[in-house]
């Protein structure tokens, strides 16, 4: 992944919302649909993923435009934490 990183920008500013699954014990609830928690850029959103506690995240995704090839138009906990430790150098 070095070199597709190394020639690859991610738009940060891009319109982005934070999703939450319903849980039940701590578990997404697969008949549930997720609902938004928060709009704003995809920068603000990484960060608010990043606030919530580590034993909770997997509840949560992010939703923005896809920008190929590190951006998928829904972000898993595991890609947003990798794009958040990867932001400095985008």
């Amino acid at each position: 992944m070095g070199d597709v990183v190394a020639h690859s920008k991610v738009d940060f500013g891009a319109l982005a919302a934070l999703h939450k699954w319903p849980s039940l014990a701590n578990q997404r609830r697969p008949d549930r649909a997720s609902y938004q928690v928060s709009e704003g850029t995809l920068d603000e959103c990484i960060s608010a993923f990043m606030a919530k506690p580590s034993t909770t995240r997997h509840l949560y995704e992010i939703r923005t435009a896809a920008q190929p090839p590190l951006v998928t138009d829904i972000l898993s906990p595991d890609h947003i934490a990798e794009l958040s430790r990867l932001r400095e150098f985008l």
